[in-house]
């Protein structure tokens, strides 16, 4: 099955003009050519293109939502979602009107599905960690005493926002476009890859970390993309891992996190994360793998894998 979101938009020509038309104007002299004024239209014409070339509208994109984010995310109280509300807007905008194509990706029929599915994957993803760190003497847990409902509160503006945006930029844009260049396998490498340099700069961050989180993140959230094409499902799925983190006072990507529980961490880093917490560790890398490589199956069989040779047939055209 072939999405819109990868398919080819090309202007096709005007309606022919027969040469012999008896009301056809006559042709205009060289001089009137010279006096013109093609030069214009012409560049408008060539920064059309580049617009609504695949690099085009992601850098567009990724401008236009990074700035929003900047803005909203340390925001007081519903500012981060609203400003996530505000970067779906702005991805709209440029899907539609620079890239010109539909975005079923981020349709409201079956969001909430989508988003609870996701979740439920995202929560097993790191429950299921954090049990087996636990079991292996890495964690133990004891109740932080803090307003359950403050806690919550908080966690769930905070990581809502951080979710919807970052799948914007890293999935919606950047892998959709890459894709269009140089086809999904590609595209996923590179857009985990990037995913996981972006994280270099939190608290204990490191070689490892970055490879860790472009594995088990960055790749896994591409696979998930990639078999759902539905952005509702990847933010439920990264809001579910990291407000899970969270809750359970696990550092999320190197930062502290204000949960209901406080962790203690014992035994070496690779079991444990170290300072970077749980995405660091090895457990949830091998987890994180096989979960990339069963969606990335299924999005195969399903037919939304886009080939090298028909990203370059679209870029042709």
């Amino acid at each position: 099955m072939r999405t819109t979101s990868t398919a080819r938009h090309a202007n096709g020509p005007g309606p022919d003009t027969a040469p012999d038309a008896p009301d056809a104007p006559d042709a205009p002299d060289a001089h009137d050519a010279d006096d013109a004024p093609h030069a214009p239209d012409a560049h408008g014409a060539r920064l059309g293109r580049i617009m609504r070339s695949p690099l085009g509208w992601m850098l567009t994109g990724l401008t236009g939502i990074g700035l929003v984010s900047t803005l909203t995310a340390t925001g007081p109280g519903p500012v981060p979602v609203l400003g996530a509300v505000a970067a779906v807007g702005v991805y709209w905008l440029v899907t539609r009107r620079v890239a010109r194509r539909s975005t079923p990706e981020i349709a409201r029929r079956g969001a909430g599905r989508e988003a609870l599915y996701g979740g439920a994957i995202g929560l097993g993803f790191v429950a299921v960690s954090a049990l087996l760190i636990t079991a292996l003497g890495g964690y133990s847990f004891s109740w932080a005493g803090r307003d359950v409902m403050a806690v919550l509160w908080s966690a769930v503006m905070v990581q809502a926002a951080a979710a919807v945006t970052e799948e914007l930029l890293f999935r919606a844009l950047a892998l959709q476009a890459l894709e269009q260049l140089w086809g999904s396998r590609a595209a996923i490498v590179i857009t985990g890859l990037f995913f996981g340099i972006a994280h270099l700069g939190a608290p204990g961050a490191g070689a490892w970390s970055a490879l860790a989180i472009a594995s088990e993140a960055g790749v896994m959230l591409g696979a998930a993309f990639l078999w759902r094409r539905n952005i509702w499902f990847v933010a439920g799925l990264h809001f579910a891992w990291n407000t899970t983190e969270q809750l359970l006072g696990i550092p999320v990507s190197g930062h502290a996190s204000t949960g209901l529980f406080t962790v203690d961490a014992h035994g070496s880093a690779v079991l444990t994360g170290g300072d970077f917490g749980l995405e660091a560790a090895l457990v949830p890398v091998v987890i994180g793998v096989l979960l990339a490589v069963r969606m990335f199956v299924l999005a195969r069989r399903g037919g939304r894998l886009l080939p090298r040779r028909t990203a370059r047939h679209l870029q042709a055209g």
